[in-house]
């Protein structure tokens, strides 16, 4: 039961860290069919620099959660977690709204989930 918060924080991580990949290196290929029909073709070239910057921030948000498994002590690790999980669940919840609603149950709520793991089943 203890393992279940830390498999759903390594699971955000790891998608964060896909995220990071399609939106920095391979936007104009794998993004383009990850997104088809969210915009013309055109745009993903002329859209590559300004994704790739949010691809960064996806790798920021997965380092949080891979430091917060790495932590020896479990308070910090706690807050750790709790911090950087609860950035995603507000940045899939803005992106529902400004972008298209499957980011809210790609990525809000699979952090949501976590975060209750966390809160609920200890860490």
């Amino acid at each position: 039961m203890k393992y279940i918060p830390i498999l759903l924080i390594a699971f955000v991580a790891l998608e964060h860290l896909y995220i990071l990949w399609l939106e920095m290196f391979a936007w104009t290929t794998k993004g383009k069919k990850a997104f088809k029909g969210a915009m013309p073709d055109e745009m993903f070239e002329k859209t590559r620099t300004l994704v790739a910057n949010q691809g960064l921030y996806n790798g920021f948000l997965a380092a949080g959660l891979i430091w917060s498994l790495c932590i020896g002590d479990p308070v910090w690790s706690h807050n750790v977690a709790v911090f950087f999980l609860s950035c995603v669940i507000v940045a899939g919840i803005y992106g529902c709204f400004t972008a298209s609603r499957t980011i809210f149950f790609v990525q809000a709520l699979p952090a949501i989930l976590a975060l209750l793991a966390v809160l609920f089943v200890g860490f």
